[in-house]
């Protein structure tokens, strides 16, 4: 099964000020939004929470809607990648990656024996990453993970290493993907899996 679009709980939906359900303004009946499209406390769908196919069936939506304005200029053109071009925002899935890519990289190059600094300086990073990443949902997840007895751990490079995959596999688990065997995550994140094949 294809992972699946994490949604906004019913509580994060009202902690953004969100409704639950739209209405078309028609025939009143509640309308909802295309499943993974998520607001953000603005209202508006939030691009960093929402996937490529997700906001591509929102838009599409809202493009078979009765229209009261013509316009001449033409539509925009269809594709059928779900990969955004390069150039355009990140969605949630690009974001993702991208970010598990450099918090893993992080852990990697983490001191085997940091100093006291160095330890308060990673807590109070993975605090604040937590407050200001752009999907809010996620966010709010991941600090409510970290809340739930899964504080940082950061005595020395092992144990920051485990402790990040560890939060990469509740992540993992949320959407539907499988677990990574965090027994093998310097093999993953920093030495190279041990049949060579990183080193050609």
């Amino acid at each position: 099964m294809p992972a699946q679009p994490l949604d906004a709980t019913p509580e994060q939906r009202a902690k953004a000020g969100e409704p639950p359900l739209q209405h078309d303004g028609q025939d009143q009946k509640p309308k909802q939004l295309p499943k993974g499209v998520v607001l953000g406390p603005d209202g508006k769908p939030c691009r960093s929470c929402t996937s490529v196919a997700s906001w591509r069936a929102m838009i599409k939506e809202k493009s078979t809607q009765p229209k009261t304005v013509s316009t001449t200029q033409p539509p925009a053109i269809a594709t059928t990648s779900l990969q955004p071009p390069k150039d355009c925002p990140p969605d949630v899935d690009e974001l993702g990656r991208s970010t598990w890519t450099l918090l893993h990289s992080m852990t990697a190059t983490y001191p085997e024996k940091p100093s006291f600094t160095q330890q308060s300086e990673t807590r109070q990073f993975m605090s604040l990453f937590g407050k200001m990443y752009p999907c809010w949902v996620c966010a709010d997840d991941f600090r409510a993970w970290m809340k739930e007895g899964n504080e940082p751990r950061v005595s020395n490079r092992e144990e920051f290493g485990r402790w990040m995959c560890e939060a990469h596999n509740a992540v993992n688990v949320k959407l539907g993907k499988e677990a990574f065997d965090c027994n093998r995550w310097q093999e993953r994140w920093r030495t190279g899996w041990k049949d060579g094949r990183c080193d050609q």
